[in-house]
């Protein structure tokens, strides 16, 4: 028997579990269906994290509106749903008086946008600010509203708070069809069976035009814009402390190191137009480009200390805008496309956009068992050692040492898996704990953890993958492959 909902979301990412948490607030049965095994799998995962201040979106532009929205709406959602939000500010470098006049052309349309605090200082007080600065900089924009967040924290924890309010997820799901009748929309097909609905919201990031299209519904085309970043060790990670950037080019704000909230130096991203939405490759040459463009922020910084490199594609339009809006061509679906950068730091504002819209087709009662609040688990390695005694007297495998790297034991894995969006593969384990992001890589960690999924599902080690679907990480055992073999003595 098909199931039915007020509310269908597709998409998994900061903007649908965005959108789901802020729709939890109202007396609607909703679901979010996404196609991976897991939230944040696709544009969220691979972006820096950066909340950007709003300086570089062009003025009137709903990027612009929404950035800056998004800034001042992020304080109160690290507040309420427990991630790290690290407000420290970000800059704009000028190596020389050629360069000023486009950091005067950022602070004015900075101002017009509505930035806080936007102004250019000298390089000896960006120096103040960040001592390990080259030397050569002599002028920066300086937007104290900037920071950055763990974007895999971000989603999860809105998820997380989405299904303590009610909210229902179905992942591993693809949506292969958005049934329409009349001109309105009723409902998607999904790999798993239909599933009704009043309502279709369609945040499915880079295949956001193909969903529309499924609904007869696309008034816009998605093109996939390449870019790779870069992770050094976190030993390394007192070299700075704010986004230091280049003056923005015609697709990208510059990129530029920063330190993640969890201590990481990360560089990038580089920005390349690509024809195929799955090439998340990573080549040599983008590696050098991007190390040898951030390395003259910071000259002195030992770049031998990679530990990992990755790239995501950017869900762009051509019109370089968001695309939120109710479809004109059937009542009921909304697109919520195009979200690349600023997209992380617009993500509440698009939430409350996308509330907005559903307010103009229906009034909505508030849910008076709302609750906005999700404490935020403190991991081991953050604990006091007193408190870390606390917690392996109450349960013994808080003493157990699975990633030595970053210091995450069996009892947070565990606690992974049986969570409110259960952790079923390893890539899933590492958003949740960062069990497999140290220098190592989980080279230590990866059987181990491996082993614990395996046990807590009551499966075989073969079935565990790595991310889903098609990335088994053992092929059969030794025993099966070779029966025959002869016994060496």
């Amino acid at each position: 028997m098909r199931e039915d909902y007020d509310v269908i979301i597709v998409g998994a990412g900061i903007t649908g579990c965005g959108i789901a948490r802020e729709l939890a607030r109202y007396d609607l049965k909703i679901l979010v269906v996404d196609k991976e095994e897991d939230v944040c799998c696709g544009v969220s995962k691979a972006n820096n994290g950066m909340v950007h201040s709003g300086y570089e979106p062009k003025p009137g532009t709903l990027k612009a509106k929404l950035n800056v929205r998004g800034v001042e709406l992020y304080p109160n959602w690290a507040q309420e749903l427990g991630f790290k939000f690290m407000q420290t500010g970000s800059m704009v470098a000028a190596f020389n008086e050629e360069e000023i006049p486009a950091l005067k052309e950022l602070l004015e349309r900075g101002k017009t946008n509505g930035v806080p605090g936007i102004e250019i200082i000298s390089g000896d007080e960006a120096r103040k600010k960040e001592p390990n600065l080259n030397k050569e900089i002599i002028a920066v924009l300086w937007t104290p509203s900037a920071g950055y967040v763990e974007v895999q924290q971000v989603v999860l924890a809105l998820a997380e708070n989405a299904v303590a309010n009610g909210v229902h997820f179905l992942l591993g799901a693809e949506v292969t069809n958005v049934m329409v009748e009349d001109g309105k929309v009723y409902g998607v097909v999904t790999t798993h069976g239909p599933f009704g609905s009043r309502y279709v919201i369609n945040a499915s990031g880079l295949y956001a035009d193909k969903v529309a299209e499924m609904a007869g519904a696309r008034e816009f085309t998605i093109h996939p814009r390449h870019g790779t970043l870069i992770i050094f060790d976190k030993r390394e990670g007192k070299h700075i402390s704010c986004f230091i950037g280049a003056i923005p080019g015609e697709f990208t704000k510059g990129g530029g190191p920063m330190t993640t909230p969890d201590g990481n130096p990360l560089w990038g991203p580089s920005a390349i137009e690509i024809p195929d939405k799955e090439n998340t490759a990573v080549t040599a040459d983008e590696i050098h480009q991007v190390i040898e463009k951030d390395l003259r922020f910071i000259p002195n910084f030992p770049i031998n200390t990679v530990i990992t490199y990755f790239a995501g594609n950017r869900p762009a339009t051509y019109t370089e805008d968001f695309f939120i809006e109710a479809s004109t061509k059937v009542q009921g679906f909304i697109n919520v496309a195009g979200i690349q950068s600023p997209g992380v730091a617009s993500s509440p504002a698009i939430a409350e956009m996308v509330l907005n819209i559903m307010k103009e087709f229906e009034p909505l009662r508030e849910s008076p068992d709302f609750n906005p609040y999700r404490p935020r688990f403190i991991p081991f390695r953050e604990r006091t050692h007193a408190e870390q005694a606390e917690l392996i007297a109450q349960d013994l495998r808080f003493g157990h040492v699975i990633c030595r790297c970053e210091h995450v034991t069996e009892a947070e894995i565990i606690r992974a898996i049986h969570g409110p969006i259960p952790a079923r593969n390893l890539d899933a384990i590492k958003r949740r704990t960062r069990a497999g992001m140290g220098r190592c890589q989980g080279g230590f960690c990866g059987p181990r953890v491996t082993a614990i999924l395996a046990r807590e599902l009551g499966v075989p080690v073969t079935t565990i993958t790595k991310k889903g679907l098609d990335s088994e990480l053992f092929a059969e055992s030794i025993e099966k492959l070779m029966p025959e073999r002869e016994t060496i003595r």
